[in-house]
């Protein structure tokens, strides 16, 4: 099954539909799966106190509130219908994560049959349960999260009625940048054995080798945050990838599933040719009479590998030549 890259736009729109659609040719440029933007109300989202992360703090306005930066960045209903739209002409998979119900019911009416929750939801019981009685495909972000709240979080989607054939989650770090020694890959494969889902990676790092090597431990859904131009304003731009990563990234991952083989190990359609050219043979090492015995001392080996393989050599010690053989003649 070839691997499901989410290229996720986020909020790096900006609050412009025109922005939005260029993130959608640069996302179907690429050669991803699907584009991902997030749907919410501010106003249901978060609370006239709450602060902004640091990391959003030194993007943005600090003056600004979280509440007054997220209003700038919603998208209405009639926005995401005409995204909709325009990923079915792009042919390229609309998607978008919902921070509350309003914006689950939304997406639910929209039609899609894939919700993600993100990170920050994976505490929030009724969210999980809501969104597990939909019965969805549900992709389900990990950041910040302990085993024992997965199993929870599981737990809930599937008594509310989702199949956990139907889950897969994605190792995540909820910090943007994601530092590399606070990657912890590995973990990813410690969901795999614990829970037997699918799984997957959502990368905040800068780069794209972590998200190659996830590929390669057996992730089964990618998630890369983009950005048409990093030094734009707004909390993602900076730990965002650019267009042309983005694209090197797809590139690398459809070459790395191609790599990954069917683990059936045999020699290859392009390398059996080489195989008489690079093994050897037994062949005379001197000048052979016929009627002498074959020893060590008159044979060696030799390429090409169009001979008697040189796995023979104890059964050919010993046995009498039939003819005469000149230096370098295959036996």
């Amino acid at each position: 099954m070839s691997v499901f890259i989410i290229a996720e736009a986020g909020v790096n729109h900006n609050g412009s539909i025109q922005l939005a659609y260029e993130l959608i040719d640069v996302a179907s440029a690429s050669g991803a799966d699907a584009v991902k933007f997030q749907t919410f109300k501010a106003k249901n989202l978060v609370s006239i106190n709450a602060q902004k992360a640091e990391y959003q703090k030194q993007a943005t306005n600090q003056s600004e509130s979280q509440l007054d930066m997220l209003k700038k960045l919603e998208l209405d209903t009639n926005t995401h219908k005409k995204l909709i739209n325009y990923c079915k002409k792009k042919d390229i998979v609309f998607l978008s994560t919902p921070f509350d119900r309003e914006s689950i019911d939304l997406l639910n009416e929209l039609g899609l049959r894939i919700f993600k929750i993100p990170s920050g939801e994976i505490t929030n019981l009724n969210y999980l349960r809501y969104i597990g009685s939909l019965r969805k495909e549900v992709i389900l972000s990990t950041g910040m999260s302990t085993l024992k709240e997965i199993e929870e979080a599981l737990i809930i989607l599937t008594s509310a009625g989702t199949s956990k054939k139907n889950i897969t989650i994605l190792h995540a770090n909820t910090m943007y940048p994601t530092p590399m020694e606070d990657v912890n890959l590995r973990a990813m494969q410690t969901i795999q054995d614990k829970f037997d889902v699918a799984v997957g990676y959502s990368d905040h790092t800068l780069g794209i080798e972590v998200d190659i090597a996830a590929v390669a431990m057996g992730a089964t859904i990618i998630e890369k945050h983009f950005t048409l131009d990093k030094t734009m304003d707004g909390p993602d731009h900076k730990s965002s990838i650019s267009p042309e990563e983005l694209k090197a990234m797809v590139s690398s991952i459809r070459n790395i599933e191609k790599a990954l083989g069917s683990s059936i190990k045999k020699p290859s359609r392009s390398e059996k040719p080489n195989i008489t050219m690079a093994r050897k043979s037994i062949v005379a090492s001197k000048s052979i009479k016929k009627g002498e015995i074959f020893t060590e001392n008159n044979l060696t080996t030799k390429r090409p590998g169009t001979g008697i393989s040189p796995m023979e050599w104890d059964s050919i010690i010993g046995k009498v030549a039939k003819r005469d053989y000149q230096i370098d003649d295959l036996l």
